[in-house]
């Protein structure tokens, strides 16, 4: 393939990332705008989408992502090794709590849900699985970045600083390494309405033997229940479970 013609490709597929939460459908004179391309282009990338079902035609002009998206999802969940080999450790986590189990992993500098579990009062989530979280608010995205390398954690720290400073986190590189430091000693986190305000998490990351993670686990629960739940026994079970996934995935 030329590198014209791989240029063109990512143009074209990079269409898929204009969809959002605030842009769930697109026109081909947006997409030609915000890709930078012109109008007879942005016409044939659409052909070739729609052809492919990964874009599919809404209302007046209108395009959405399509019904592939769908049917790949199953084989993305079906290939997914956390859950292949840790539903069952995760539906004893919610059978000895009650609480929902949420499986979250980290895509580059995106944070996403891949699974929950509900428990017996399901939580009233704002995002779910798909939806990009946070990467400084909440228990999973924290420890999950505890598990980076330096270099990685300092790559972070650099490009979305004012982001992480928003979210009241140090603002010095010596001391936000530090916060890090203390969650991955710690091997766990106890989050308190960061995310949103009614709701509390405790969250463990499923270690890599090359001391990274391949997920990370939360038990989510009701901030109400902070003073009757017994913390330290969550903790315990949550980082019991993911050591056993992490043993099996090793």
């Amino acid at each position: 393939m030329s590198e014209s013609s791989t240029s063109s490709l990512e143009r074209m597929l990079g269409v898929l990332d204009l969809f959002d939460d605030t842009h769930l459908t697109r026109t081909a004179e947006d997409i030609a705008t915000t890709l930078d391309v012109s109008l007879p282009t942005s016409y044939r990338y659409v052909r070739l989408l729609l052809q492919a079902g990964l874009l599919q035609r809404v209302e007046d002009s209108h395009y959405a992502l399509g019904p592939r998206i769908i049917l790949l999802d199953h084989y993305i969940r079906r290939a997914d090794p956390v859950l292949k080999v840790g539903l069952p450790i995760l539906r004893e986590l919610v059978a000895a709590t009650g609480f929902d189990c949420v499986v979250t992993g980290v895509f580059g500098m995106q944070v996403l849900d891949t699974h929950r579990e509900m428990g017996g009062m399901p939580a009233e989530l704002a995002y779910g699985r798909g939806r990009p979280r946070p990467l400084f608010l909440g228990g999973a995205p924290k420890v999950l970045l505890s598990t980076f390398s330096p270099a990685q954690l300092k790559k972070v720290f650099e490009t979305r600083h004012e982001e992480l400073v928003g979210c009241g986190l140090p603002a010095e590189w010596p001391e936000f390494r530090r916060y890090y430091a203390a969650i991955r000693k710690a091997g766990y986190y106890v989050s308190k309405g960061e995310l949103e305000p009614q709701l509390a998490a405790v969250a463990a990351p499923i270690p890599k033997s090359d001391g990274g993670a391949w997920a990370a686990i939360s038990l989510v629960f009701d901030t109400s229940r902070l003073a009757i739940v017994d913390l330290d026994k969550l903790v315990r079970l949550i980082t019991e479970a993911t050591t056993r996934i992490g043993g099996r995935l090793a």
